[in-house]
């Protein structure tokens, strides 16, 4: 009586497994699907925000490839209407600039327009994280000077 029921089980199992076996994709020819995307990606910036008091990265596209004090002018001069609606702001016055930057390996020179010991934690923050985002090795140690006065050499934390 075992012989029979192990039988059974067994052709269950063979029916079963033939029956899997028959059920899938059929074999079809490449099927074309056009050309992958190709050209150039359009260049961003990222700038450091204030949202809620802390910091946030913000990518913009900026059509071309900017300059590290281009990038930095950007914060002074503020969020765009959309990243204002979004809740962002910045720290950064106006009156910072015009910046410029000096880069060596691992480490940039932020040079202000006004004294770097007067501006607040955040704005200095945004200064740091944004000149490091523009710095091809990372993470890179900025220093923030202006009128006589210094700050750094930081990393980004934000």
């Amino acid at each position: 009586m075992r012989t029979g029921l192990a039988r059974r089980v067994l052709a269950a199992g063979l029916v079963s497994l033939v029956a899997v076996a028959g059920c899938g994709v059929r074999p079809s020819d490449v099927i074309p699907a056009g050309d992958p995307p190709s050209g150039a990606v359009a260049p961003t910036t990222i700038l450091y925000l204030v949202k809620n008091g802390r910091l946030s990265a913000v990518t913009r596209p900026s059509g071309r490839p900017l300059f590290k004090a281009d990038t930095l002018a950007l914060l002074a001069a503020g969020p765009t209407a959309r990243e204002q609606a979004l809740g962002f702001t910045t720290d950064v016055p106006p009156e910072a600039g015009p910046f410029s930057v000096t880069a060596k390996p691992g480490h940039l020179v932020v040079i202000l327009s006004t004294p770097a010991g007067e501006l607040s934690t955040l704005a200095v923050e945004q200064i740091v994280c944004t000149a490091a985002a523009t710095a091809p090795e990372s993470p890179a140690q900025v220093t923030v000077v202006g009128a006589g006065q210094d700050v750094g050499p930081r990393t980004c934390q934000g």
